[in-house]
C-alpha cells in the first residue's frame, strides 16, 4: 500500500512539473514575440542604411577572429624563370621598311632569404641574357646581359620598420660586348670588343639603415659605402686609352677604388588583376671625386600574367654613369613568352 501511495505522489509531482515547464515555455514564447514585434517596429522606423551599418558592426563583433599566423623561422626560397621570344619577317616586296629578325631573352630571379625573430638576411640572384639575329648581318647582337647578386643583413630596431643593415652588391656580365661600325670601303660590319665577363665588375659593400614595411616596399641608405671596379687591363693599355677613360680605371691599371654613399629603393604594386609594376632605383655618389655626379640605375618592370605559364613583360632601364659614358644608357624590352616558378 505504501508503494502505491508513493507512486501516486510521484505521478502528481511529474504532472505539476510538466505544467510548470509548459507555463515557462509559454512565457518565453510571449517574450520572444514581444521582442520580435519591438524589433520590427524599430527597423521600420529607422533608415535602411543605418540598419545595415548596425548589422555589419554586430556581425563583425560576433565573427571569431582568425588566429595569428606563426612567424616563419628559417630559410625561404623563391625562383622565377622566364623565356621571351620575338620574331619579325618582311618579304622583298614589303614597302614599309623593316629588317627580318629573331630575338630571344631569358631571365632568372632567385631569392633565398632567412628570418629569425628580429634578424633578416635577404639574398637575390638576377641573371638575364638576350640575343637578336638580324637578316644579312654577320653577327648576332646582345639585347641584354647581366649577372647581379644582392645580399642584405638586417636587424630590426624595436617595433618600428627601421633596421640596422649591411649590404653587398655584385654586378657583371656573361659574354663579350662589342661596338659595331661600318667599313667605309666595303660597307661590311666590323665589331670591336669593349667588355667581357668580369670586365667591368662592380662590388659595393657598406653598413647603413633599412626601412622595410614589407617585401614589396623598402629602401636602404648606406652613407658609408666602398665600391671596387675591376676591369681587364687589355682595355686600359694603348694610345686610344687615357686615364679614367675605361669605367674610371687609370691607364695600365685593372681596378679602381671609390668611397661614397648609396641608396637602394624597391617598390612593387598590383595595379590590375594579373598586372604588377615593379620599380628599382639605385643611387651612388663618390665622395672622393665629383660627388655631385650621382650614378643612377633605374629599372621599371611591368609584368602581365596571362596564365600560369604565359607572361608578357615590358622592361625599361636607364643608367647614368659618367665613368662609362657622358649620357644616359637606355634599354627597353617588350616580349611575350613563358614563365615558370619553383
Amino acid at each position: 500500500m505504501k508503494r502505491f501511495f508513493l507512486a501516486i505522489s510521484l505521478l502528481f509531482l511529474v504532472i505539476k512539473t510538466s505544467g510548470q515547464e509548459k507555463e515557462k515555455v509559454k512565457y518565453l514564447d510571449s517574450i520572444q514575440l514581444d521582442l520580435k514585434r519591438a524589433l520590427d517596429s524599430v527597423l521600420k522606423s529607422t533608415p535602411n542604411d543605418l540598419n545595415m551599418i548596425v548589422l555589419k558592426k554586430k556581425l563583425k563583433e560576433i565573427t571569431p577572429k582568425k588566429p595569428k599566423e606563426k612567424e616563419k623561422v628559417g630559410w625561404k626560397t623563391k625562383a622565377n624563370f622566364s623565356l621571351l621570344f620575338n620574331q619579325s619577317a618582311f618579304n622583298y616586296d614589303w614597302q614599309g621598311g623593316g629588317t627580318s629578325n629573331i630575338a630571344g631573352n631569358t631571365g632568372l630571379n632567385f631569392e633565398f632569404n632567412y628570418k629569425k625573430k628580429t634578424l633578416t638576411w635577404d639574398n637575390k640572384v638576377l641573371a638575364d641574357y638576350g640575343l637578336t639575329f638580324l637578316k644579312d648581318e654577320s653577327f648576332a647582337r646582345k639585347t641584354n646581359d647581366r649577372i647581379e647578386f644582392n645580399s642584405r643583413l638586417g636587424q630590426r630596431i624595436g617595433e618600428s620598420f627601421w633596421n640596422y643593415s649591411l649590404f653587398v652588391n655584385f654586378r657583371s656580365q656573361f659574354a663579350k660586348g662589342y661596338r659595331f661600325t661600318k667599313d667605309s670601303d666595303t660597307e661590311e660590319t666590323i665589331r670591336t670588343e669593349e667588355t667581357h665577363f668580369f670586365s667591368p665588375a662592380f662590388i659595393q659593400i657598406g653598413p647603413g639603415v633599412l626601412w622595410k614595411k614589407s617585401d614589396n616596399l623598402h629602401f636602404n641608405i648606406a652613407p658609408v659605402t666602398a665600391r671596387l671596379i675591376f676591369v681587364d687591363d687589355q682595355f686600359t693599355v694603348g694610345e686610344e686609352y687615357e686615364d679614367g677613360d675605361y669605367f674610371g680605371v687609370d691607364t695600365g691599371e685593372n681596378s679602381r677604388f671609390e668611397f661614397g654613399g648609396s641608396l637602394a629603393a624597391y617598390a612593387k604594386v598590383t595595379v590590375l588583376k594579373n598586372v604588377t609594376i615593379e620599380q628599382l632605383l639605385n643611387l651612388y655618389s663618390n665622395y672622393i671625386e665629383d660627388p655631385a655626379n650621382v650614378d643612377i640605375d633605374y629599372t621599371l618592370n611591368v609584368n602581365l600574367l596571362v596564365n600560369e605559364y604565359i607572361t608578357g613583360s615590358f622592361v625599361f632601364q636607364s643608367i647614368y654613369d659618367d665613368n662609362a659614358t657622358s649620357g644616359f644608357q637606355i634599354r627597353e624590352v617588350i616580349g611575350l613568352g613563358l614563365k615558370y616558378e619553383f
